[in-house]
């Protein structure tokens, strides 16, 4: 209540005083900046520049008139823009946080974007035109959360196809655009500070590691092991008893890795920014550099409540933890940009480096396999994600109505994850045990363990394409284009067991460090045992040809067409690679080769000067993720859950329609309303069984899928001017947006599936009739209400976001249990931008208060009076102040 009071007061106190502040001091900067302009769909002019030509993929948008200045407006297709401006007025971090205020867009999981309930494998994230891979595991679409804010100048949601973008297109498209070259040369430093009120200054839990943990990058630490180096390299089996397992053992655990540590007062958030950029005449060609790096340093710490259920009705619980789990996230990142422009050519070399790292540690107490006995687990984890991407794009105009955009990219992502730590203590309660009332971890794998895993993700990926347009007429434009993709993932993790036969009581009491030190290991003969010496290695591949044909044509003065078909060539591959030199691999894995023709139409119908109506048809495609084509167990730390993949799943199809009103009434202000409606054949569903007492979860194709809903959207301004005094040049805006979305799965007697090495092709033995798709909220709704200055930066917001229940996991297979279900419900933030005037300088400070109303996150089933709470646990109130120095 103190935090939310202090929230409260701040917010109140900002939003009063800070109109007559901004009229104290001189203005900083407008308040709504033109958007740095994309190189594919430029966001928005500003208000005296004469009407520009912008370039999108495989074609052109030629703005004429004051009717088409709004680019939203002017685009062939349904689109929603993020410009600098409306990023920088949700105040968010990292661009997941701005797209989730979007119109039909909500954020899952971390940094996963879901566009209309759509889940992640439906959406198609691009960043200036070019794909991108990703360093999940699990997934082929990279989060969203790993691109701050800072380095992002707009952002454009793209909700009807078009075939100028890949086939992979089911929700839609984000086209992310990083900063391009500045007009005027610059230089400005950041910094800010963060208090979380269920983390800062609260107890939490860290482990040593490094020295140089704090900065995501770790000094030689956490190197393997002399003995695990030679295992690796060697291709034995430790199960053929041709190594010296016990030699092995050794080193492994230590004080660094195994000694978790308590953190009486947790430190505060912090993050750090500099940027910079200059234009420089080289005669009749301008030359811009661009450069920013970034640092931020977050603890949050979780009170998790994790319980499981095997029975049908939840009346008795498997499991019941309570986890205190402490994350330390660290990310750097640094941006160098390249342009060159020259008559009317513009030719752009973007270099992007991301680094995100997460320290984490988790302690755990409770109960499982309904006994009395208590069960303490402690876990230690180090993360390292990391995406380099260098890319070249050039928008030519050789000649008059002929132009031509090429673009070439490499990127390279990685996942590394050393030492994953898990040990478990065992206090059984039991008055006949002379040990009945300690822990103790016998290394047995019944009465304690001790786990160890290495994992680590390896992508590369190289794309190019051109696209040619050439205005026939006046009125019609025609595009060819060809794009190539070539995606290249490997990927291993190696999971191993500490064992050991009658521990002597009093050592199994031991701390990890001390249990496994090499003298114990060498007195009682601690092993390590290779836990899983299946196929822990495998390579990934999926090259893709494309080409397409379209034309934009302005039928009449009020019908405009965009239509074209596309034409891709996808071959996917997922193999095993050979891990130990005594089982080659055989085979050829899991091949997916399909080609496909997808056309796309859009017809635009101009109502009147300030109304149109778009009607929109598809037919697109979503392919599986790498690894759920593997069928192999992986445990996600992020979700706790395991997962084995299904060799067996095919390609989604999809068929979309769309139709949409727009009203621009006035300069930047808009209503509009659209329903949409897609048809999915062979979804991509997951489904759970049980197996020695764990959960797993599995994927398989559905028959098939409908979804369908409506949008709403209103972003107003009210002038302010008639109050006179100080709120002469003060405005409110108001933005608000509303999706309704309805999805089932389609499954009748009679339908078949296919999951590997099992009995069943029945269907409905994996999945049931007219349950919703996963991660789909019936009913999302942003509002953003503030007041801001239109003469200099001063800007306070209050953002609310709601979204309705979502089945985030389903419940166990063939036992009528209900599913997983979040409920993110409603959450309120507000932000205030102030620009001031010191020592001649631009300063802009910012303050924001997140989750003013303290909303939980909510994972559960329930059934009937039974209500198992899965993964549930407090959201801290956020409070930061952050400032920005422009030299």
């Amino acid at each position: 209540m103190t935090m939310l009071r202090l929230a409260t007061s701040l917010l109140l106190t900002t939003a009063l005083f800070a109109p007559a502040l901004a009229r104290a001091q001189d203005a900083a900067q407008p308040v709504d900046p033109a958007p740095e302009a994309p190189a594919e769909t430029p966001v928005e002019e500003a208000p005296q520049e004469e009407a520009p030509e912008i370039s999108i993929p495989g074609g052109e948008i030629v703005v004429t008139g004051q009717r088409d200045r709004n680019i939203q407006r002017a685009a062939p297709q349904v689109v929603s823009i993020l410009g600098s401006a409306e990023i920088a007025r949700t105040g968010e971090g990292n661009i997941a946080g701005a797209l989730g205020r979007v119109t039909g867009l909500s954020v899952v999981g971390n940094g996963y974007v879901y566009v209309r309930g759509l889940g992640d494998r439906y959406s198609l994230a691009l960043l200036n035109g070019s794909p991108l891979p990703s360093p999940e595991p699990l997934k082929r679409v990279v989060p969203l959360d790993l691109f701050p804010s800072s380095i992002i100048a707009s952002s454009l949601v793209q909700k009807s196809y078009s075939v100028n973008y890949p086939g992979e297109f089911g929700g839609g498209v984000i086209n992310l655009t990083t900063k391009s070259t500045p007009n005027e040369p610059f230089i400005s430093f950041g910094g800010g500070l963060g208090y979380d009120s269920e983390t800062t200054n609260q107890l939490g839990y860290t482990y040593y590691g490094s020295s140089t943990d704090w900065t995501g990058f770790d000094n030689g630490q956490r190197d393997l092991t002399s003995g695990l180096q030679n295992f690796f390299a060697s291709g034995e089996r430790l199960s053929a008893g041709v190594l010296d397992n016990v030699e092995l053992a050794k080193g492994i655990v230590n004080t660094r890795n195994g000694l978790t540590q308590r953190i009486p007062n947790m430190p505060v958030n912090t993050n750090l920014s500099i940027s910079a950029g200059k234009s420089f005449e080289l005669g009749d060609t301008t030359l811009g550099v661009i450069a920013t790096a970034g640092y931020s340093n977050k603890w949050v710490t979780r009170d998790v409540l994790s319980q499981t259920s095997f029975e049908s009705d939840l009346a008795d619980l498997q499991s019941d933890f309570r986890r205190v789990i402490t994350d330390n996230r660290i990310v750097a990142n640094g941006m160098l940009g390249l342009g060159l422009e020259f008559g009317r050519n513009k030719i752009r070399w973007t270099n992007l480096y991301i680094r995100d790292t997460l320290k984490h540690t988790r302690i755990s107490l409770g109960q499982r396999n309904q006994t009395d006995a208590d069960w303490q687990q402690q876990d230690t984890a180090w993360y390292e994600r990391q995406l380099i991407d260098t890319q070249f794009v050039a928008e030519l105009k050789p000649f008059d109505g002929v132009s031509v955009d090429v673009r070439g990219g490499y990127a390279n992502s990685q996942r590394e994850a050393p030492y994953e730590l898990g040990f478990e203590y065992v206090r059984t309660n039991v008055a006949s045990d002379p040990l009945g009332e300690f822990f103790v971890n016998n290394l047995d794998g019944n009465a304690g363990r001790a786990n160890l895993s290495f994992s680590d993700l390896n992508e590369n990926l190289w794309s190019g394409g051109i696209d040619v347009s050439y205005k026939i007429m006046p009125s019609v434009t025609a595009t060819v284009g060809y794009s190539y993709a070539d995606f290249n993932r490997t990927s291993s993790r190696r999971d191993f067991q500490f064992r050991a036969v009658e521990l002597p009581d009093g050592v199994n009491m031991f701390r990890p460090d001390y249990l496994l030190s090499p003298a114990v290991i060498e007195a009682f003969n601690v092993q390590l045992i290779d836990t899983n010496e299946g196929f822990p290695a495998f390579l990934a591949t999926l090259r893709n040809h494309a080409a397409f044909a379209k034309i934009d044509a302005q039928l009449t003065s009020d019908l405009q067409l965009d239509a074209g078909v596309r034409f891709e060539k996808g071959n996917m591959a997922v193999v095993p690679t050979q891990v130990f030199k005594d089982t080659p691999i055989v085979g050829a894995g899991t091949q997916i080769n399909n080609d496909y023709w997808l056309p796309a139409a859009t017809l635009t119908w101009q109502l009147r000067d300030d109304m149109q109506v778009r009607v929109n048809a598809s037919k697109t495609i979503a392919r599986p993720q790498f690894r759920e084509l593997i069928f192999q167990f992986y445990f996600d730390p992020d979700t706790n859950r395991t997962y084995r993949g299904n060799p067996n799943l095919q390609d989604s199809r999809l068929t979309n329609a769309e139709a949409r009103y727009e009203w621009y009434f006035d300069r930047d202000q808009r209503f509009s309303l659209s329903g949409f409606f897609k048809r999915i054949d062979n979804p991509i569903e997951t489904f759970v069984t049980a197996e020695s007492d764990n959960f797993i979860t599995s994927f398989a194709n559905a028959p098939t899928a409908d979804l369908y809903g409506a949008e709403v959207e209103l972003q107003k301004y009210f002038e302010l001017a008639d109050w006179g005094g100080m709120w002469e040049a003060r405005r409110i805006a108001l933005n608000v947006n509303y999706t309704y979305t309805k999805s089932k799965l389609k499954v009748n007697e009679g339908d078949t599936t296919s999951y590997f090495q099992a009995a069943s092709t029945r269907a409905l033995d994996y999945f049931q009739n007219g349950v919703p798709l996963t991660g789909q909220s019936e009913h999302i709704a942003n509002v953003q209400f503030g007041l801001e200055d239109t003469d200099g930066l001063s800007q306070q917001t209050l953002l609310f976001s709601y979204a309705s229940k979502r089945v985030f996991s389903r419940g166990l297979l063939n036992t009528g249990q209900p599913d997983v279900v979040q409920d993110p419900g409603l959450r309120i933030d507000f932000v205030a931008r102030q620009g001031f005037k010191l020592f001649k300088r631009e300063l802009e400070m910012k303050f924001e208060a997140r989750n003013l109303t303290g909303r939980r996150n909510i994972e559960f089933q329930q059934s009937g009076a039974n209500r198992v709470e899965v993964n549930s646990y407090d959201v801290g109130r956020v409070v930061s102040l952050s400032a920005t120095m422009k030299f």
